[in-house]
């Protein structure tokens, strides 16, 4: 995509709108370990743009978290209404996701309902120490979209893991910019980040859409859906 591009809150398909509905349709599941979606040029490059310049500070930077993210809730940040008000980039980026075209993409390819389910967009930012221990997201999660958006020589090798639940790394989603791997949390979806050099800061967008149980209402993109019980 040319870096003039523009988001659509229609979520199209052209390079001046969101391409991911059409990416994921040409794109088979890969089954081992279980079934992802490996997926290039994920979001268009204002919404690359945005989520590089976003500076949280240096708290949001998480080093060793004892192999959890939860040890560190309070620095955690996300694209809310907040955020989605101070940039528009990221305001037409939650859109995309959250539209009716994205949604249906993501049913049909993954075989999953999301009408009630709400959107949750995590800024991570990742440096040297930093690792998890292997979970699968089952629970309220009803999808998993993890985005590289690290760049440097050794970003390559920063992709999430997918794992054994003993932690042994059985394939690692390439790390390499705008990149993405899919899910859809089950019991098996082992994964994780096995502990290696990070030299500088490993950055990632989690897209999760999470079901009408999910507390933390703050951290939703539009809060819960109409019609849940929030």
């Amino acid at each position: 995509m040319s870096h003039g591009a523009s988001l659509s809150h229609s979520a199209g398909s052209s390079d001046a709108g969101f391409a991911l509905p059409a990416l994921l349709a040409r794109t088979p599941a890969v089954r081992t370990p279980y079934a992802h979606w490996l997926l290039n040029d994920a979001l268009p490059a204002s919404a690359c743009a945005a989520l590089e310049e976003w500076d949280p500070g240096a708290q949001a930077i998480a080093g060793d978290v004892e192999g959890r993210r939860e040890t560190r809730n309070a620095h955690r940040v996300f694209v809310n209404a907040e955020t989605r008000a101070r940039d528009p980039r990221l305001d037409s980026l939650a859109h995309a996701f959250d539209s009716e075209a994205m949604r249906r993409s993501f049913e049909q390819s993954c075989g999953i309902a999301l009408d009630t389910a709400a959107l949750r967009l995590e800024l991570c930012l990742d440096t040297d120490g930093f690792w998890l221990a292997p979970h699968t997201d089952i629970g309220a999660k009803k999808l998993t979209l993890l985005v590289s958006l690290s760049r440097g020589a050794d970003a390559a090798d920063w992709g999430t893991d997918l794992m054994t639940p003993q932690g042994e790394s059985v394939a690692r989603a390439p790390g390499t910019f705008n990149s993405a791997v899919l899910f859809i949390p089950a019991d098996d979806t082992w994964h994780g980040f096995v502990r290696r050099p990070i030299n500088g800061v490993r950055r990632t967008l989690i897209v999760n859409f999470v079901d009408d149980t999910w507390r933390a209402v703050h951290e939703l993109a539009f809060g819960p859906r109409a019609g849940t019980r929030h």
